[in-house]
C-alpha cells in the first residue's frame, strides 16, 4: 500500500520544506508501528527544485484478521475466504487513511513548530496512489476530487494484462495535481476520500467517527456537491450516524452564535479556558479542530466613548449591547454573565433577550419549557434558577454543545431534586421528534436566521406542526437596526453565518403565515430600545395556540 506526495520549489522556497511540514527528515527513512503493520516514510527525491515523500504501509494480514472484522462492502475481511485472500495489503483503503492520520498528524492539523509560517503557505502538490479501489469507477473519483480544485487522472487498471478482454478491475491509478493548496488540506482530502472510494473500513464505525469526519471535512465538506454520498460511505451507511453528521453540517451553529466567530465554534460552542478546554482535551479536539482561544462570548460587547454602543470589532460578526434598563422581571435570577452591570455600563443584548424571554414565559404561565437550539445552556441556566419553571429541556444538534452545557450547569454535582428539572437532548430541528410533544412553551432564540430559507418549512413543521407547545417564542435580529452601528459595513449582516436577517415587516409576514397555518395567534414585542425610526435591535414573536390538533384536523377534513 503506497502513496507519494510531491512538490516543487525555488531557491527562496525550497521543495525540501516538505520535510518540515511532514515532520520527517528527507535524509532519513523512518518506520512507525501501527495497529495493523508498519508504516515507512522515505524520500525518493529531495532537492531544492523537487521533493517527494512516500508513505509505504506494510500490512500484517494476520493481525488484521485477529483484531476483528471491519464493516463495509467486500473490501473488508468479513468472509471466510477473504481472511486468506484479500487486497488489504496492496490497495489504498481505510488502513492507509488511518496511517496518514497517525504518521502525519501534525501536518494534517497544520502545525509546524520549527517553521510556524509554513503550514499556511499554499504550494503546488502532486499526489499519486498506484492502486486505489474505487467503487463507482473513475467517474466517481473525479466527482469527489475535482470540486476540491484537483486535476484528476484516474486510470483504470486491467484485471489481467494477459487477458485484456476481461476488462478493467475496480482499481484505478490515481494522480492528483493542479493549482496550489496547503499540505494540511491535501491530507484531509485523502483521509476522508480514500475510505469513501473503497466503500469499506477495517474497523467498527462508532459515534466518534462523526466528529472525525467533521474535523477532517472542515472547510470543504459542507459545500461539496457529493456531501451526502461522502458522509454515508464514510460512516458505512449507518443511518443514525449519517443523519447526525448531515444535521450538523446543514444546521450547524443553531444556538447563540451572534457573539462568537464562526471558525471557532461548533454549534455555538466557544473555545474557552477552564471547563470547556478540559472537555476539548478529553475528546481529543481543540487544536485539531482549529479552535482558537480568541472566540468571543456574549458578555464581551464594549461601549464606545460617546455612550452609544458598537460592535467590539469591525467584522461581519457583531456583538450588540444596549444601555442598561431595569430587568423585565425583578425576581428573575441570573448567572454571572447575566448579573446586572453597573449603571455606567451597557447591558449586553443577549442578557436583554433572556430577560424578555423569561418575562414572556412567565406571562404565559408556562412551567414546562423547551429551549430549542440551547447551545452552551445560557438560557437553560437562567430558567433553572427560577422555581416557576418545573421542567426545562435543552435541545441541540451538537453533542459537544450539550457536553459543555452539562458542565456549565454542573449536572454531575446537582442535587437530585434540582437535576430532575433539567434534561439535555441531542436532536435536529429539521426533523419531527416525539420527545418534544406536550410542553407548555418552546423558545427559538436567535435560531431561525442560521437556517437556510428553503429549510425553514421543515423547522416550522417540527415545532408548530408536530411538537405544538401552547406557547412559542421566536427571537431574531431586526436588520433595520443595523444602520445604528457605524462600524458595520452597509449591507452586511451581524454574523457571517446568518443566512438572512429580516426587517420588521418580513418577520411579521412570516410569523403571521406560520400562525395561520398551524392554529396560533401571534403578537410582536421589541427587545432592547425601540428606536422610533428603525425599531428594536431584536424582534420577538409570541405565538399562542388557539386551535387544538383535533380541531385543526377537523377543519382540514
Amino acid at each position: 500500500m503506497f502513496l507519494t506526495i510531491s512538490t516543487t520549489g525555488t531557491p527562496g522556497r525550497p521543495a525540501t520544506d516538505l520535510g518540515y511540514l511532514l515532520h520527517k527528515h528527507p535524509a532519513k527513512a523512518q518506520a512507525f508501528s501501527t495497529s495493523y503493520g508498519t508504516a515507512h516514510v522515505l524520500y525518493p527525491e529531495a532537492d531544492e527544485q523537487r521533493c517527494t515523500a512516500a508513505l509505504l504501509l506494510e500490512v500484517d494480514a494476520v493481525a488484521l484478521v485477529r483484531r476483528g472484522k471491519g464493516k463495509g462492502r467486500g473490501g473488508a475481511p468479513d468472509a471466510a475466504l477473504a481472511q486468506y485472500v484479500n487486497d488489504r495489503p496492496y490497495a489504498a483503503s481505510s488502513l492507509l487513511a488511518v496511517a496518514i492520520g497517525a504518521v502525519f498528524s501534525s501536518a494534517m492539523r497544520g502545525v509546524c513548530h520549527a517553521r510556524p509560517e509554513l503550514p499556511e503557505q499554499a504550494r503546488p502538490l502532486r499526489v499519486e496512489v498506484p492502486a486505489l479501489p474505487a467503487r463507482g469507477g473513475p467517474d466517481l473519483v473525479r466527482r469527489l476530487f475535482e470540486p476540491l480544485g484537483w486535476t484528476v487522472t484516474a486510470e483504470p487498471i486491467a484485471l489481467d494484462t494477459e487477458f485484456p478482454e476481461w476488462g478493467d478491475s475496480r482499481y484505478v491509478r490515481l494522480t492528483l495535481e493542479g493549482g496550489t493548496r496547503t499540505l494540511a488540506e491535501a491530507l484531509r482530502h485523502l483521509y476522508v476520500l480514500l475510505p469513501v472510494l473503497d466503500d469499506a473500513k477495517h474497523y467498527w464505525v462508532s459515534a466518534d467517527e462523526v466528529d472525525k469526519l467533521l474535523r477532517a471535512g472542515e472547510g470543504w465538506l459542507a459545500e461539496h456537491p457529493e456531501q451526502k454520498l461522502i458522509t454515508s460511505r464514510y460512516l458505512t451507511r449507518r443511518w443514525s450516524l449519517t443523519r447526525e453528521a448531515m444535521s450538523r453540517l446543514e444546521l450547524v451553529r443553531l444556538a447563540e452564535t451572534d457573539d462568537t466567530e464562526v471558525e471557532s465554534i461548533d454549534n455555538a460552542v466557544a473555545a474557552e479556558t477552564g471547563t470547556e478546554a478540559e472537555i476539548e482535551a478529553e475528546a481529543g479536539i481543540g487544536a485539531e479542530a482549529g479552535i482558537g482561544a480568541e472566540a468571543r462570548t456574549e458578555a464581551e460587547a464594549t461601549a464606545v466613548p460617546d455612550g452609544t454602543t458598537e460592535p467590539a470589532t469591525v467584522t461581519e460578526s457583531v456583538t450588540v449591547t444596549e444601555p442598561a434598563t431595569a430587568t423585565a422581571d425583578p425576581s428573575d435570577a441570573t448567572d454571572a454573565a447575566d448579573t446586572a452591570p453597573a449603571a455606567d455600563k451597557p447591558v449586553p443584548l443577549a442578557v436583554r433577550r433572556r430577560e424578555a424571554i423569561v418575562a414572556a414565559l412567565t406571562a404565559s404561565g408556562a412551567a414546562r419549557v423547551l429551549d430549542l437550539g440551547c447551545g452552551e445552556g445560557h438560557l437553560v441556566q437562567t430558567l433553572l434558577k427560577n422555581p416557576r419553571f418545573t421542567e426545562i429541556v435543552g435541545v441541540d444538534v451538537s453533542t459537544r454543545a450539550l457536553t459543555i452545557a452539562a458542565r456549565r450547569l454542573k449536572l454531575d454535582r446537582m442535587g437530585e431534586r434540582q437535576a430532575s428539572r433539567v434534561t439535555l437532548l441531542q436532536g435536529s430541528l429539521a426533523y419531527t421528534d416525539s420527545r418534544l410533544k406536550g410542553y407548555d412553551a418552546a423558545v427559538l432564540s436567535e435560531v431561525i436566521e442560521h437556517v437556510d430559507l428553503p429549510r425553514l418549512p421543515a423547522l416550522e413543521y417540527a415545532v408548530f406542526g408536530a411538537a405544538r407547545p401552547r406557547t412559542v417564542l421566536v427571537t431574531t435580529p431586526n436588520v433595520e437596526y443595523n444602520v445604528r452601528w457605524e462600524s458595520l459595513p452597509a449591507g452586511h449582516v451581524r454574523h457571517r453565518d446568518h443566512r438572512f436577517e429580516w426587517t420588521r415587516e418580513e418577520f411579521r409576514t412570516w410569523a403571521a403565515a406560520v400562525a395561520a397555518r398551524h392554529g396560533y395567534e401571534v403578537e410582536f414585542r421589541p427587545v432592547g430600545p425601540d428606536d422610533p425610526e428603525v425599531g428594536p435591535p431584536t424582534q420577538m414573536a409570541v405565538f399562542a395556540l388557539t386551535t387544538t390538533r383535533n380541531e385543526k384536523e377537523a377543519k382540514a377534513a
